[in-house]
């Protein structure tokens, strides 16, 4: 079905000495390409951030700058154009597809089946309502214009899915992760990514030409399911032992290798039983997840996992050849507008559906309305199989690209839509949610130091409620969609209604002397079990607060966030050194 233009995405190949063309240095292919990617993102990268621009879209714009559709079709016209530009970018995607395999990996790496089941109605059930509606009607959408019945179920499939690097960035900055729109949208977005290993799979029995065969698809499945089996018994008994050894050996390097072997290991069995490598990739990360080392290796593999994710967005961003479909360019905005707004309505009436309020359900339908990242690599897995042609995929992935630039918008415009709502309507306010009591932490007041633990807690993904009795910033961070309550810190039905009792740990950033030991001397008394880390004015304060049965008091100064959210962290499982790594990171920021 594919046309007889190149590829838009080859496949992964590595070209030695296969061009006409001699690369800038015989013994290191792609050298030049590889130079001229760094100097763009170290030059084009900052400003990007300066203008709070997201990485994903940073790179696509930095892709279609040097790429051969950018400032590449002008190097007949400017004499030494072309050493900074690239033209050839088959080493790029190369590379950059590998990008892929460490994202899903990390995807299986942050999932455990404890959290999934936590969230299992919005995860299972309202993200996978979600998937089915949107992509039924993409589909028959996309069928009616006569794509192909296996093209527009891909298409249907791949333009249901959001932007997960967009939005949980979005979330993260504005301490909204833990909101009932944060949580929501999480989990349509959790399973938004579990359904990217199905959808990559579905490409090859489309490519394979199973799809009217049953007999022969319902063997595919088979096959697969045994793999995936082997896979995970095998793993339960190797993995483990494996890092044991790799760790007790005191080598950072040993540990790390070990940890890249598994997961291209892995990949490769995969891809040798003729299933993707990005699907052994996720199951690696999913036996991972289940090891006390999952944090140590998260940490290990995100500088490995952002340089060839950022590979791999650039040279999409290379090929998007906006010239080729320019006297159509006013079908590719209408498309982007159109796919938006049915997404957000589907979305919108699921979530109500689901029992949330209004104001919930906005936020959630404008945030998610936003085509995604994954919906790039599906379109490529689905060009380089023949079931897209070359003009249906440029098309798709320009409309693409144009949601995602018009998500920061989306978030802005959703988080406001949802303020109002919430403010007409008393009961659309946030609500305490117990399901997820078990996974907080609570913060007893909220101000300077309060507000910078529940940031650190916000990029770890760990869910929090604070409760503070200024009624003026109550109003000022319920209306910003902070999970705050109004209230006495002591009170302690108030504390029972928002699930201390199986919470994570307490921490108190109370300044006043008094207040702060009658708080803890209170919760002391009815959770004798419960982590409480304080906020002292001073040595000697601090000293009363263990009295007063404290886990930890730390004396106020800067440094008092940085170290209660150390201990909190730790406290809520990640090991000593993964927590010192972040806070130090967080200490040089500030």
């Amino acid at each position: 079905m594919a046309g007889d233009k190149p590829a838009v995405f080859p496949s992964i190949r590595f070209i030695y000495g296969a061009e006409e063309e001699k690369p800038l240095h015989a013994e290191i292919p792609y050298l030049r390409e590889i130079l001229i990617f760094l100097a763009a993102a170290g030059l084009i990268m900052p400003l990007v951030r300066k203008l709070r621009i997201s990485p994903v879209l940073g790179f696509l714009c930095i892709g279609l700058l040097i790429g051969p559709y950018g400032l590449g079709r002008l190097t007949a016209l400017v004499p030494g154009l072309e050493l900074i530009v690239i033209t050839e970018t088959d080493g790029i995607e190369a590379i950059g597809e590998l990008g892929v395999v460490f994202l899903l990996f990390s995807i299986g790496l942050e999932m455990s089946f404890r959290q999934i089941w936590t969230m299992r109605k919005d995860v299972f059930g309202l993200g996978s309502a979600q998937i089915l509606a949107s992509a039924a009607v993409i589909g028959a959408i996309a069928h009616f214009l006569d794509t192909g019945l296996p093209a527009a179920i891909l298409l249907g499939l791949c333009l249901a899915l959001s932007s997960t690097a967009i939005v949980m960035q979005h979330l993260s900055e504005q301490l909204r992760l833990s909101s009932s729109a944060g949580r929501t949208a999480f989990g349509i977005l959790l399973m938004q990514d579990l359904a990217v290993v199905p959808i990559l799979f579905l490409v090859g029995v489309f490519a394979g030409q199973t799809v009217t065969a049953a007999g022969a698809a319902l063997m595919a499945f088979a096959e697969a399911a045994a793999v995936i089996l082997a896979i995970f018994l095998v793993g339960q008994f190797l993995v483990r032992p494996l890092l044991r050894y790799a760790g007790a050996s005191g080598s950072q390097e040993l540990f790390m290798a070990c940890v890249l072997l598994l997961i291209l290991g892995t990949s490769a069995l995969t891809a040798m039983t003729g299933l993707s490598m990005a699907l052994g990739a996720f199951l690696a990360g999913l036996i991972f997840s289940a090891t006390e080392y999952r944090h140590q290796i998260h940490n290990d593999i995100e500088p490995f996992k952002g340089l060839l994710l950022a590979l791999f967005f650039i040279s999409v961003g290379m090929r998007l050849d906006i010239a080729a479909v320019w006297d159509g360019i006013w079908l590719v905005f209408l498309a982007a507008g159109a796919l938006m707004a049915l997404k957000a309505a589907i979305l919108f009436l699921l979530v109500r559906v689901r029992g949330y309020s209004t104001a919930i359900a906005a936020e959630v339908a404008i945030l998610l309305a936003e085509g995604g990242e994954f919906a790039l690599i599906a379109v490529s897995a689905g060009l380089m199989a023949g079931v897209l042609s070359y003009g249906t995929a440029q098309f798709v992935v320009l409309v693409v690209v144009v949601t995602m630039f018009a998500a920061p918008g989306l978030a802005f415009a959703g988080r406001r839509i949802g303020s109002r709502l919430a403010a007409r309507n008393a009961g659309d306010k946030l609500e305490p949610d117990d399901r997820a009591a078990e996974n907080r932490v609570v913060i007893g007041g909220f101000g300077r130091v309060g507000r910078m633990i529940g940031k650190i807690l916000e990029d770890q993904r760990i869910s929090y409620m604070a409760v503070d009795c200024d009624a003026d910033l109550v109003a000022r961070e319920r209306n910003a969609g902070v999970p705050i309550h109004f209230g006495n810190a002591s009170n302690d039905r108030l504390l029972g209604q928002i699930g201390v009792s199986n919470a994570i740990a307490f921490v108190s950033t109370i300044d006043q002397r008094g207040d702060a030991e009658a708080v803890v001397k209170a919760l002391r008394k009815s959770h004798p079990h419960l982590p409480i880390f304080a906020r002292a004015k001073d040595p000697a304060h601090a000293r009363a607060l263990l009295n007063s049965g404290a886990t930890l008091a730390i004396p106020e100064t800067t440094e008092a966030s940085l170290q209660l959210s150390e201990a909190l962290l730790q406290a809520a499982g990640l090991p000593e050194e993964v927590a010192g790594l972040i806070i130090e990171q967080e200490r040089s920021e500030t």
